[in-house]
């Protein structure tokens, strides 16, 4: 198992995005033999650059446990997706492919206007999810209705 130290130099290229960025660092510290990050990103395009940093490291995310929701006193107004950017539409869902750098946050934000919101297509796609920061691009997920 990684030490905090080990895991810590491995991320460093992320812990300077975190830097760059603005993002607030909460919380840093070992948790079941993984790396546990915590901070408030002051936006979203912020929070995303900090994921792709992560993903570029370990795109299995197979050591590390990362949390950056948005400031919501920072956060811009939620601007509603067009719906001729999605795939067709039913009653109760429709499907969207996985792009490398997606996160749940990000499609949330795209679907619902709320990256906050990403709870509500993790619980769509238990089936194929096991962890809401393990998403891969290629995967076609279900989002719910709004």
């Amino acid at each position: 198992m990684p030490s905090l130290d080990e895991l810590k130099n491995k991320y460093q290229p992320v812990m300077q995005q975190i830097q760059t960025q603005g993002v607030q660092l909460n919380n840093l510290h070992l948790q079941d033999g993984k790396l546990f990050i915590k901070g408030i990103a002051p936006s979203l395009e912020a929070a995303n650059k900090v994921w792709d940093a992560i993903k570029k490291i370990n795109p299995r995310l197979d050591d590390i446990i990362a949390e950056f929701p948005v400031d919501p006193s920072k956060a811009a107004a939620p601007s509603r997706p067009k719906q001729t950017q999605a795939q067709p539409q039913t009653a109760r869902h429709q499907m969207y492919t996985v792009k490398p750098g997606d996160t749940l946050s990000k499609i949330s934000n795209q679907f619902y206007g709320n990256p906050n919101d990403y709870m509500k297509i993790f619980n769509a796609n238990k089936d194929k999810l096991k962890d809401p920061n393990q998403i891969q691009a290629g995967q076609e997920l279900r989002i719910p209705a709004a």
